[in-house]
């Protein structure tokens, strides 16, 4: 089974982009399934299975949608399995700058907007840094010279990645990350690792305290000053 991960910031334009490829890699009869993982509501569902793919949407709540994609990632390849899919593309919410989705031989891949300003790929952390493919998208609403600058700043965040620029109206671009899914190797779950460690989620915080006097919280807690430390039995 091929595993793609799809990772990006929301509004970027991960799944306009993946309908376009996904299409393409259909008329290659490569069988395809879609997992989309968002936190409260998506509709996008409903964009895949009407050009033929199915789809299953994992609604993450209160948990973090990496951990939530993650935990279900055996489950996941099942239900691709049963649709006798060759290639299951895993879409992820994008919920905050510190996701890390990827395992270690999956295809990772960043969609970024361009339109988010010249210093988003310095502020975003794995999901960009640790990517196979950064996908640029919007660059047609930006010059030239913007286009070359905001490159150059995800070549310096992970200068390994290939980058795509693709546009998720018109498709152009989007061939190009068909035809790397397409050559992906297929993926065994059994010695599977993440490439990074996905966000903290081990505070009171997480499990649900409301309280905001810092004398109510354990865990893993960083202060203003960056210092990181243990609280706790």
């Amino acid at each position: 089974m091929r595993m793609i991960i799809v990772a990006g910031t929301p509004g970027s334009g991960k799944t306009a982009v993946l309908i376009h490829a996904l299409r393409s890699l259909k008329e290659r009869d490569l069988k395809s399934s879609v997992v989309k993982i968002d936190c409260l509501y998506t509709d996008d569902g409903k964009k895949f299975e009407k050009i033929g793919i199915p789809t299953k949407v994992g609604l993450s709540m209160d948990m973090c949608p990496d951990h939530f994609a993650i935990y279900n990632i055996e489950d996941m390849i099942e239900w691709a399995q049963e649709n006798d899919s060759e290639c299951l593309v895993i879409e992820t919410a994008g919920l905050c700058h510190r996701c890390a989705p990827y395992t270690q031989n999956s295809l990772g891949v960043c969609v970024i907007d361009a339109t988010s300003g010249p210093n988003t790929p310095l502020k975003v952390g794995p999901f960009l840094s640790t990517a196979d493919i950064a996908v640029i998208t919007k660059g047609d609403m930006i010059s030239q010279a913007e286009r070359e600058i905001f490159r150059e700043r995800v070549l310096e965040v992970n200068p390994n990645c290939k980058v795509i620029d693709a546009n998720g109206l018109s498709g152009q671009g989007c061939m190009e990350l068909a035809e790397e899914i397409y050559q992906t190797e297929e993926v065994s779950l059994e010695e599977e690792k993440l490439r990074h460690s996905a966000p903290l989620a081990v505070c009171t915080l997480c499990v649900g305290e409301t309280k905001v006097n810092k004398k109510h919280h354990r865990g893993i807690l960083r202060k203003i000053d960056g210092f990181q430390t243990y609280k706790g039995e």
